[in-house]
């Protein structure tokens, strides 16, 4: 039976035939000649780590998919502390799953199923363009599929803003410089008598939005080389040197955490700051907890507007028992039509072109989420390069110490930007 599926899968794999879908209309793709011509039931293993709401989201999708289909799915949850361990023993094992989620590429990419095999239609031309470069293998394989976007961006104590009198920005409105919000939330600040005016979670990604907003990026377009403009990034430095030395930012909150990651959300939450910068994964967070009224806002602009890129992809791999029904998996999860249902439910941005401007009914907070849609676009796509780029991760450890070095007195932003252009260069020797 085993073979005679293979050899079936073989067979209907040299006729996929796909049409273009617009939003609202059913997909016709691969994955249906296959559920035709399955014989009985036929089984997927997911290997999944959850952000929270999105659990009961992705088993929505996969019960109506399992109906859809005639196909069983098994989900098998797993901390995210614990995925890249697991999936490294389930491989080296012989046991890999059929599909994961994955926050990263990097280290898997020998091990991933090239999908333009099986779906190469229903995929190609459909998610953000810098996204979906980074998903893609050096010969065009497409190793992922681009699942769930997060961005930066900025939230505000929008009570402490109506008592200082200080209006909140807004779309066509927002801040044209970094210096414009902080003078924005130093006199918001200063009628509150808040401890701080603006924070900023201590971590590389974050710091990344603000290099953004001056105008590059710690790697290049390809992948591969250092960008980190020196005169930006001596620029961004300087100017995050005074802020944390003139008590706008809380300076403290940086040299403690070391190289480690840090959000400031306490400090946002204990109204002791009226401006915070995080993302959009916050928003949930902060439903629940904040006992004062906040919204979202647009980042600042500087040299140009935009947030900094992160989110999960969905992958195949080479050793799944059924690579062609994995792939349509895949697809079928990321068609217009179930990734805005999956948005909708799990509080996620899109990753889908056709969906950036869709009026998207977020479960919680959609005004909110709404700002956070619309800084996909001001976003460069060299940010997606750079942020999914296999030397990311070491560089932006070298980003937080550089910062950190600066804010201590330890080194000249001139210095650090010397240092951090020779971390960054190493990390990507490092990654290969």
């Amino acid at each position: 039976m085993k073979k005679l599926r293979n050899v079936a899968a073989a067979l209907l794999c040299s006729v996929l035939a796909l049409t273009a879908c617009s939003p609202g209309e059913k997909e016709a793709d691969p994955g249906d000649a296959n559920t035709n011509a399955r014989e009985g039931v036929q089984e997927l293993t997911y290997l999944y780590f959850t952000d929270g709401p999105d659990e009961q989201a992705t088993r929505n999708l996969i019960t109506k998919y399992e109906k859809e289909k005639g196909v069983k799915v098994k989900l098998e949850i797993v901390p995210y502390a614990n995925l890249e361990q697991t999936l490294q023993a389930r491989l080296a094992g012989g046991n890999a799953p059929d599909v994961a989620r994955l926050s990263d590429l990097t280290n898997f990419r020998e091990d991933l199923l090239d999908l333009n095999k099986f779906q190469k239609e229903a995929l190609d031309g459909k998610f953000i363009d810098g996204f979906d470069k980074a998903a893609m293998g050096p010969d065009g394989q497409r190793l992922a599929v681009p699942s769930d976007l997060t961005i930066n961006g900025v939230f505000v104590n929008a009570d402490q803003f109506k008592k200082a009198g200080v209006p909140v920005p807004s779309e066509g409105k927002g801040w044209k410089s970094w210096q414009e919000m902080v003078d924005a939330a130093n006199k918001v600040k200063a009628a509150n008598k808040t401890e701080y005016g603006v924070a900023v979670d201590v971590s590389g990604h974050r710091f990344s939005t603000m290099l953004s907003q001056y105008g590059t990026t710690l790697i290049g377009g390809d992948g591969k080389t250092v960008a980190a403009d020196p005169a930006k990034t001596q620029k961004m430095l300087s100017d995050l040197q005074k802020w944390n030395k003139d008590g706008t930012m809380p300076r403290d909150l940086v040299l403690q955490a070391g190289s480690k990651y840090k959000a400031a959300n306490e400090i946002f939450l204990g109204e002791q700051v009226p401006v915070y910068v995080s993302g959009n994964w916050q928003v949930a967070a902060l439903a629940k907890n904040a006992k004062f009224t906040w919204q979202a806002v647009p980042n600042p602009c500087e040299e140009r507007c935009g947030g900094f890129p992160g989110g999960k992809l969905m992958a195949a791999f080479k050793k799944s028992k059924n690579p062609a029904l994995a792939a349509e998996f895949i697809a079928w999860m990321n068609s217009a039509d179930n990734q805005k249902q999956m948005d909708a439910e799990a509080n996620f941005l899109p990753t889908r072109k056709d969906l950036v401007d869709a009026d998207i009914p977020f479960a919680q907070r959609p005004e909110d989420m709404k700002v956070f849609l619309s800084e996909i676009s001001k976003t460069p796509e060299d940010t997606y390069t750079s942020a999914y780029a296999p030397a990311f991760g070491n560089s932006a450890k070298a980003f937080v110490e550089a910062v950190a070095s600066v804010l201590a007195g330890k080194d000249t932003p001139e210095g650090a930007t010397t240092k951090l252009r020779t971390g960054v260069e190493k990390a990507i020797k490092d990654a290969g």
